[in-house]
């Protein structure tokens, strides 16, 4: 199988799994415990905790632990819930319409429990349209916003979002800015003073590590109140028992990412501009690309999104163009693993004012560490097989 889907998910980094199996194996006390089991788990989390603050510049302390990215996003909207920010008046939410669902679902919970939510539409390229999201930043609004959350890098065109312009007016605004940025990290540096963000999500299982691991970065001053009630792990403010193998195999993960990644972003940047080509040799102007990239830097170098627009025959299907490539070999996908079962377009791409049966007919390709030249001429060879079958 040629693997062309890491950004629904990477596979497990042999070093992630080696440093999770001692804690798998005969290191299974709980962290919370205080016998010499517990202990040693327990320090294994706390430098775990020290490695991810590390990579991203922030203090140990300012690390939650979570399952993954999508409670990291749901705890960062829990935000205004809590009573600091009942307090002060600012509980509106500003977001874009192209955000991951883990956003936008917690988004709309939030809007049906009564807070102001502003849904802002994409930029063209599906990153969050600066200037519109600044605009709806009104000073005198009430209840004022007390948070504002974008993407760093869109995960369906790899777009990718100028959160240093958002945080600095969310917080000339009074306002916190969170961004997710699990699709950044390992291709595109993540430094938290040059993004500006008070809140940063982070996944495991895209960077090489386990699933069920992740992290919500919570600068110093966030009001973030316990969003998992229970008992008072993550300094109470993530109830549970630590889940300390996968905490360990994604600070592994990580950690090796962000070494890398200079490299990685090279290497990938290449691989991607060569599908392009091989795509365009063999399927000629028959496609549309919503990848930017036009502009260094307008896009994280592992992801190309393309559409074919209806061809003399009507629209393409876009599930058998999936089932066509899985079915030849190569695993893509038409988007976000979280959506791509729907039969609905990608509501990134509506978002993005791309045709309904445009957008239905997308493969998205994403690149990983272990692809080739080989699988990206292979998988351009047999999209165009697949094209040619399901009615291009």
């Amino acid at each position: 199988m040629i693997y062309l889907d890491h950004a629904a998910t990477t596979p497990l980094r042999a070093e992630a799994l080696d440093a999770m199996l001692p804690w798998l194996r005969d290191g299974f006390g709980n962290a919370s415990s205080l016998h010499a089991a517990g202990r040693r788990a327990r320090v294994a989390v706390d430098t775990a905790r020290e490695t991810v603050a590390r990579v991203v510049g922030c203090e140990p302390g300012e690390v939650v632990f979570t399952s993954g990215g999508t409670e990291a996003d749901n705890a960062a909207l829990h935000v205004l819930r809590s009573p600091a920010m009942r307090t002060a008046g600012r509980t509106a939410l500003v977001t874009s319409a192209a955000e991951h669902e883990a956003v936008r679902r917690p988004a709309e919970r939030l809007a049906a429990d009564g807070h102001d939510v502003t849904v802002v539409p994409p930029a063209p390229t599906g990153a969050a349209d600066v200037d519109a999201m600044l605009a709806a930043l009104a000073p005198n609004a009430s209840p004022a916003v007390g948070l504002v959350s974008a993407m760093l890098v869109n995960n369906e065109t790899g777009a990718v979002t100028d959160v240093r312009a958002l945080a600095d007016a969310a917080h000339a605004a009074g306002a916190w800015m969170h961004t997710d940025a699990v699709q950044a990290a390992g291709v595109l540096p993540v430094d938290l003073d040059a993004l500006g963000a008070d809140l940063v999500t982070l996944s495991a299982h895209k960077v090489g590590g386990p699933k069920g691991a992740g992290a919500l970065i919570v600068r110093a001053g966030v009001p973030l109140d316990s969003f998992v009630a229970g008992g008072a792990q993550e300094r109470g403010r993530r109830g549970g028992t630590e889940n300390v193998p996968a905490i360990v195999g994604f600070a592994t993960a990580l950690r090796l990412a962000a070494d890398e990644q200079p490299a990685t972003a090279e290497r990938l940047a290449g691989l991607r501009a060569r599908l392009l080509d091989r795509l365009d040799d063999a399927l000629g102007g028959r496609f549309v690309v919503h990848t930017p990239l036009d502009a260094p830097g307008a896009s994280a170098p592992h992801i190309l999104c393309v559409s074919f627009p209806p061809g003399p025959r009507g629209p393409l299907d876009g599930q058998m163009l999936l089932a066509g490539m899985d079915l030849d070999g190569v695993a893509v996908s038409a988007g976000s693993a979280c959506t791509s079962g729907a039969l609905e377009p990608s509501h990134v791409l509506l978002a993005m004012g791309v045709p309904r049966e445009t957008a239905g007919a997308t493969i998205r390709f994403s690149l990983g560490r272990d692809t080739t030249a080989d699988d990206v001429d292979a998988a351009a060879d047999t999209l165009a097989r697949v094209v040619a079958r399901v009615g291009g």
